[in-house]
């Protein structure tokens, strides 16, 4: 099938993948594993798919700015539906494959969505259950897998395939459609709604334009962007991120249209590992919960290996500490014996410890969307594994600062990109950028778009930062999270908190103290983690809260309190916890969809812990 080029002034992601399937058609964009098997597409073949997509929007009459859903995981079909709706002028809205029904009926009205495609039998069940009548806007509901929803007597419902039947279909019919609305768009054309987490309230929509992506596809996907040297067809990618958030979307969209890197759709989340094994990818996005899982499951490994290994490793992890304490003091640049060091320790130790995680081939690494401990960075850093934290967040479409290499200060955020204007606001410390990528503004919420940019085009990001140096970013905290005790002290949560979740036996951290007079925390155990120390010390447990409740773990968790109380001054240390009962869950309401933490519904559903620790 040839593929035409229309003439276009407005660069979209739809317009460079179909750009580069007229470059480069038989190279791999995409690969997708299903039943142990990696099924390859060219980029001919990912732009015929997108293509098609997009003609099926305009055979079931889908306009240009209508919005276009998908509840989904990360698969070939959501980039099919996410660039073949830019393709048709359309906006895509992303769902979290662990939104309830609850949000998902919210998010749909909120964004009037037309059309909303679904993975399977879960994702249809959680739509279906919301009264026809109460989504009234929605037209169609397309479904991926067949099984369990082809018995379903909905009007509304209709299989992939006859789906894309239709929109082949429409393709002879109308051969120059697509080609027709590419050449139609605008810079300012809305091509994604966004939504927040909302851990202070509903999730509000953030609107990104055409001209937003390309901005910051330009100033994020080339050689000064977030990966230095810049991306190219050369690297490998997984994709494991949920891709309604902004930050996965900079690499599975920005990096793979705008770059040409292939990226790798594993066969589930349960499987990342053994995913990441067989692709070894050279660049890895991931967030601090991600980057604190594979280190204590390097933890565990080294604990539980035999003898012979276990003296192996305390040497080779003893050279590993003066690895990183000298990258940390020459700002991620080797010496001579640091450099040996690490190509010696590769031999003995850090190859396999890498290859067992799937980082073997990593050029670069990047923690971005939520503060990272400093000693998570420099453990990666010690390893051999270059591990880079960044910052941005959806409204600026992740262009804000990053450490580069050979310029890394630990603890920081890093330096602003060179199209960003980043400053201080001089009373309140809130960090405010201005570029061309910040967004249009919050859908339908123009008292809190107001709220957000300012008359002089400056982004409120809600986070206390503070210069380093002159030239890096430290975050302090976010502005509505900062504790104030009743002493009148101010007390940044979260770098106790990820002090914390350093210990591979921690997985959750919640500092209590706002208007009190010292700081409690509550603590979630990493229940795998301990069940495995638990196992090793011939301590029988049984569910999460047996093993929480033992006094075993409670001395255990207590050791790794008193070692983060050891980094802190007296006002800032921990001097009463509790260990929760419950793994803090989303369907719950404790957790957002991204898996942060609703302090204030924590608050209250665990208030009576709470208040144990202050009598």
């Amino acid at each position: 099938m040839t593929t035409t080029l229309p003439q276009t002034g407005t660069v979209s992601p739809a317009s460079r993948l179909r750009d580069f399937a007229a470059r480069t058609s038989d190279a791999i964009a995409l690969r997708e594993k299903s039943r142990g098997i990696w099924r390859e597409f060219t980029w001919a073949q990912f732009w015929d798919q997108a293509e098609t997509f997009a003609h099926a929007l305009l055979a079931h009459d889908i306009g240009r700015g209508d919005r276009v859903a998908i509840h989904s995981d990360n698969r070939p079909e959501w980039l099919f539906t996410d660039l073949g709706s830019l393709a048709a002028g359309a906006a895509c809205m992303g769902l979290y494959p662990t939104n309830p029904t609850a949000e998902v009926e919210y998010l749909l009205n909120n964004s009037g969505s037309r059309l909303l495609i679904v993975e399977d039998e879960e994702q249809a069940d959680k739509v279906l259950a919301v009264p026809t009548s109460d989504l009234p806007m929605l037209e169609r509901i397309i479904y991926l897998e067949h099984r369990g929803v082809d018995a379903y007597d909905d009007p509304r419902l209709m299989s992939w395939d006859a789906f894309m039947e239709a929109g082949q279909a429409h393709r002879t019919a109308h051969p120059d459609a697509v080609a027709v609305r590419m050449a139609e768009a605008k810079p300012e054309d809305l091509a994604y709604l966004v939504y927040t987490s909302g851990t202070t309230g509903p999730p509000k929509g953030s609107m990104i334009t055409l001209a937003n992506l390309d901005f910051a596809t330009r100033e994020i996907a080339g050689d000064e962007g977030i990966v230095q040297p810049g991306p190219g067809p050369d690297d490998l990618i997984v994709s494991y991120l949920p891709l309604c958030h902004i930050y996965e979307k900079l690499f599975s969209v920005v990096f793979n249209t705008g770059a040409g890197v292939p990226i790798h759709f594993g066969e589930s989340l349960d499987t990342l590992v053994t995913d990441m094994r067989d692709v070894q990818p050279t660049i890895v996005q991931g967030v601090p919960r991600i980057w604190e899982r594979i280190h204590a499951a390097i933890q565990v490994r080294l604990a539980s290996a035999s003898r012979l290994k276990r003296i192996n490793a305390a040497i080779w992890m003893t050279s590993a500490r003066y690895v990183g304490n000298t990258l940390v003091r020459r700002e991620g640049r080797h010496t001579l014996l640091s450099r040996g060091l690490t190509q010696i320790g590769n031999l003995f130790l850090f190859r396999s410890l890498k290859d067992r995680v799937g980082l073997r081939r990593v050029r670069y690494g990047v923690s971005a969307a939520a503060p990272i401990a400093p000693e998570i960075l420099q453990f990666f850093m010690s390893i051999g594994v270059p591990l880079y934290e960044a910052y941005g967040m959806t409204e600026n479409c992740g262009v804000a600062t990053t450490n580069r290499p050979g310029r890394v200060k630990l603890g920081t955020v890093g330096e602003p990109y060179s199209g960003c204007e980043l400053r201080l606001d001089p009373e309140t410390g809130e960090i405010l950028t201005r570029h061309p990528a910040v967004f249009a503004g919050y859908w339908n919420m123009a008292e809190a778009t107001a709220r957000t940019i300012d008359s002089e085009g400056w982004l409120h990001t809600g986070d206390v930062g503070e210069w380093v140096d002159g030239t890096h970013v430290k975050i302090i905290d976010r502005i509505k999270d900062i504790i104030i005790t009743s002493g009148g002290k101010n007390v940044s949560p979260s770098e106790i908190e990820n002090t914390l979740k350093t210990s591979p036996f921690i997985k959750e951290a919640i500092i209590i103290g706002d208007r009190r007079k010292f700081l409690t925390a509550l603590i979630g155990i990493d229940f795998e983690v301990v069940s495995e120390w638990a196992q090793r010390h011939k301590i029988p447990h049984t569910t999460y809260r047996d093993l929480s409740e033992k006094p075993e773990v409670v001395k255990l968790v207590q050791k790794a309190v008193d070692a983060a109380n050891d980094k802190f001054a007296r006002v800032e240390q921990i001097k009463s916890f509790r260990l929760l009962t419950k793994e803090l869950d989303h369907e719950e309401g404790e957790l957002t969809a991204t898996q942060k933490v609703k302090r204030s519904v924590i608050e209250k559903k665990f208030s009576d812990m709470i208040e144990s620790m202050y009598r």
